[in-house]
């Protein structure tokens, strides 16, 4: 087991190393200036050009860059919050995304996985059917709808929690975000939670398992959640992701100063901040092939014949 989570490791820390390659040259080849041009002369964005090395070979600026990288400086800005440390301003939006993400994530997979169980266990009653009626709702239903439709009723109608992002009251101000990203997340493990366990319920060696009087919930534990686990495993991954690096509509409706805001004002503000798109993109990639060597991970604890095949394949 050692052996095969350190040569996943090791894939993960290449992959993410040629990923960084390619976002920085691809940042340093885009058109646009990364200094807000109106406000400032040619001569002052030669020379401010000069002095952060941004004439220098590519590959000297990508040595540079990555030296203070691996000490977790990610630079300064070049038009946004005056030039700030980036490391600073990406801490509190990393902090609000990761917090309601995380949230979403519990909520979303939690609640999932009992609709998606109790709809295999009542397959073709009343209950699978609303929770099928249910996960279509909410795989079609944007989060942003849905986070009106919250905000209309419980900060409109009955005044509980607050209309907008209040960081002096962030486990109120965490609920309607984080229920209405988790919508998603719940809808779409519930579906693949019921029908992968119903296909596993299918199988012959539940069958036997069932002819030699196993029954309930011991046959649930034992053979069928962990071997519907593992697609299910797949499917959340990328929906972590997506949660923990926070979603864009919904920051923007709700206040919340997120990693997802962060992007566009980047992007969108007076001048294309490179050094904020190229620590966003690594942040981004970074959390992408983390979770994904937690998959890897999780597979060979799952199911060891994966490991295995592995070694044999190596």
């Amino acid at each position: 087991m050692a052996k095969y989570i350190l040569k996943r490791v090791g894939m993960a820390l290449l992959t993410l190393l040629i990923i960084t390659f390619v976002l920085f040259v691809l940042v340093r080849i885009m058109p646009g200036n990364p200094f807000p041009s109106e406000r400032m002369s040619d001569e002052q964005i030669a020379n401010k050009r000069a002095e952060l090395g941004l004439d220098d070979p590519i590959l000297v600026q990508f040595v540079r860059y990555m030296s203070r990288l691996l000490q977790g400086d990610f630079g300064k800005g070049t038009s946004l919050y005056n030039g700030a440390p980036i490391k600073t301003v990406l801490g509190s939006c990393v902090s609000n995304s990761f917090r309601i993400g995380g949230l979403a994530i519990l909520i979303g997979t939690a609640v999932g996985l009992l609709l998606g169980i109790a709809a295999a266990l009542n397959r073709g009653r009343f209950l699978d059917g609303f929770c099928t009626v249910f996960s279509i709702i909410g795989v079609c239903v944007p989060s942003y709808v849905f986070l009106i439709f919250l905000q209309y009723t419980f900060s409109y109608k009955i005044p509980f929690f607050p209309y907008f992002f209040d960081a002096n009251r962030f486990l109120f101000s965490s609920v309607l975000p984080s229920l209405s990203l988790s919508l998603f997340t719940m809808s779409t493990i519930s579906r693949f939670t019921r029908n992968e366990m119903v296909e596993v319920f299918d199988s012959d060696y539940v069958r036997l398992a069932e002819s030699k009087g196993l029954y309930g919930a011991k046959l649930v534990r034992r053979h069928v959640l962990r071997n519907a686990l593992i697609p299910i495993v797949t499917v959340l991954a990328p929906l972590i992701v997506d949660l923990l690096t926070g979603a864009l509509v919904v920051e923007k409706i709700y206040g919340i100063n997120g990693i997802g805001k962060l992007m566009v004002d980047a992007i969108a503000g007076e001048g294309v901040d490179y050094n904020y798109v190229l620590a966003l993109g690594i942040l981004y990639s970074g959390l992408y092939i983390g979770i994904m060597l937690l998959v890897d991970i999780l597979y060979g604890i799952l199911d060891p014949r994966i490991r295995v095949s592995a070694k044999e394949a190596a």
